[in-house]
């Protein structure tokens, strides 16, 4: 009998310490790691005028066709240039939703068609708001650039794209 008063002592006093360690609050020293998202050159892409064919900007761009790359986009990034932008490419033309999670730079979000023939444009897109801001028309192409860019270059539904990939 005294060794099952001890046993059952000992489970006791262990199932205590177990559980006094387990409810201890633990401080976290770990850092939390910031990263700096980047700009790398993946292809080039041409805006046109439509009536005129005249060339009304040439840039840079990131090219977003995976899924992780469609999801992130340009989440994160503080700071682009103005000659640069993200192309994404989808593998059907329909309508589009995109939203500003995690985007911390205003955009302007262009729909484009798979013709490459602008849709709509949603202008100076407010970061960090998810509010929905969807295409008017189908889109098989969305390219996102700062914000104001279009209105400077002077963009209008119709006006046309060309891309090549590196």
């Amino acid at each position: 009998m005294n060794a099952l008063v001890r046993n059952s002592a000992v489970f006791s006093l262990g199932f205590m310490m177990v559980f006094s360690i387990s409810c201890k609050e633990e401080k976290s020293t770990k850092a939390v790691k910031q990263f700096k998202v980047s700009f790398k050159k993946e292809g080039e892409l041409e805006l046109r005028k439509k009536a005129t064919d005249s060339l009304l900007v040439h840039l840079d761009i990131e090219i977003a066709d995976d899924e992780y790359s469609t999801q992130t986009g340009l989440m994160y990034r503080k700071h682009m240039d103005p000659n640069h932008g993200m192309l994404f490419i989808f593998p059907n033309e329909d309508y589009r939703s995109f939203y500003m999670k995690n985007t911390e730079i205003p955009l302007d979000i262009i729909y484009i068609s798979e013709n490459q023939r602008i849709v709509s444009i949603q202008k100076n897109a407010k970061p960090m708001d998810e509010s929905s801001l969807p295409s008017e028309g189908p889109a098989k192409y969305v390219l996102e650039v700062n914000g104001g860019l279009s209105d400077e270059w002077t963009l209008e539904t119709g006006d046309l794209m060309t891309f090549t990939k590196e």
